[in-house]
């Protein structure tokens, strides 16, 4: 059951993680991206750990880049040391990722609910602007968003778009409007991005996975359409049945990858997110359940498990992961104020005619 989630061990564990400077890498040799911190940061919110959150929220936006995006590393790129165990950071490659720099729009919305104190938006709001039209700067004419920057020289065209990472700011999209909303702003360019990357996600399949590598072994792209919201209910319920035994290994949790024997905490709590935002709270408590075995017994989760070898793998206990297991919890059980904010669509789209006019597809088409 999630509350066998022992929330304060996790919130420790990440407390234990955060630097001086408020800054929460995944591990304690590293490795660090805006994404990851925001989950941690909305874990620790969620665990009423006022201090450290405002903190982690503080760290965030002093880290960002001066035109609105965000550069961090990309653990993908991190090798494992010699008997194959423990992530060794060193100096990853790193990239300003579309994705990595919306969730911050999530980040600040949850952190914000969960310690009561929307007072605390205002502060925020030029940056999260700032970061919100930097993202849609790389929405193409198609609607879909391009996962990186651009190099010098690099045409957008020529950049690959990601079924999960759209899905994900699709999500932060929604966070944004609500902000905007409560403070009294202009929503209208969001609202008109936001319908069309629902478009690309629902009826442009093609947009996605251009460069030739096929995604679809991975769970993310799988479950974050459904988490996110992009699809009605019944049609989100239809899609995870339609592959849930290609990555949920009974009693053990959910494959990162359809193909490897190989169960991870964060994709399992993910998916239970994505269970509840369709009506299956029965499989989302399941899923949460199954993980048991990867509670660390001084704080937080193990990444995942290879059942094949039955091994802990890698030997590595990630914030994020424990911020992924808090999130889940939270959803199931509504430890917190905003706990329905990963789960439910708060803004329905609208139809792209509204009072008989036109409305411009985007501003920088």
């Amino acid at each position: 059951m999630a509350r066998q989630i022992d929330i304060t061990a996790c919130a420790d564990h990440i407390e234990r993680l955060q630097r001086p400077d408020g800054s929460i890498p995944w591990v304690e040799a590293g490795i660090w991206d805006a994404w990851n911190h925001g989950e941690s940061a909305m874990a620790l919110a969620i665990a009423g750990r006022e201090v450290a959150t405002r903190r982690a929220l503080d760290a965030l936006f002093e880290r960002q880049d001066a035109d609105g995006g965000w550069r961090g590393d990309l653990g993908a790129s991190v090798p494992l040391d010699d008997a194959n165990r423990r992530l060794v950071p060193g100096t990853p490659e790193t990239a300003r990722d579309t994705n990595f720099s919306g969730y911050a729009a999530v980040t600040l919305l949850r952190s914000v609910l969960a310690l009561d104190d929307a007072a605390a938006l205002p502060r925020y709001w030029p940056q999260l602007r700032q970061a919100m039209d930097w993202v849609l700067s790389h929405q193409t004419r198609h609607g879909d968003i391009v996962w990186r920057a651009p190099d010098d020289g690099e045409a957008l065209a020529g950049l690959d778009s990601l079924r999960a990472g759209n899905a994900s700011l699709y999500k932060a999209l929604e966070c944004a409007i609500q902000i905007a909303r409560m403070l009294g702003h202009d929503d209208r360019d969001w609202m008109v991005a936001r319908q069309r990357l629902g478009a690309a996600l629902r009826e442009n399949d093609s947009r996605f996975d251009r460069t030739g590598i096929d995604r679809r072994r991975y769970a993310m792209d799988w479950y974050y359409p459904v988490l996110a919201g992009v699809l009605p209910a019944e049609t989100g319920r239809a899609r995870l049945y339609a592959r849930w035994t290609d990555f949920v290994e009974p009693g053990l949790g959910c494959r990162c990858v359809a193909d490897e024997p190989w169960v991870t905490a964060a994709e399992t709590a993910e998916l239970a997110l994505a269970c509840m935002s369709v009506g299956k709270a029965d499989q989302a408590k399941a899923l949460l359940r199954d993980l048991a075995p990867l509670a660390a017994k001084d704080g937080g989760y193990w990444m995942g498990w290879q059942f094949e070898e039955g091994v802990i793998w890698p030997y590595e206990r990630p914030s994020w992961t424990a911020g992924a297991m808090v999130l889940a919890a939270d959803a199931i059980q509504g430890l917190s104020k905003g706990s329905a904010l990963l789960i439910r669509n708060a803004v329905p789209e609208f139809s792209l005619k509204r009072g008989g006019a036109e409305l411009p597809a985007s501003r920088r088409d």
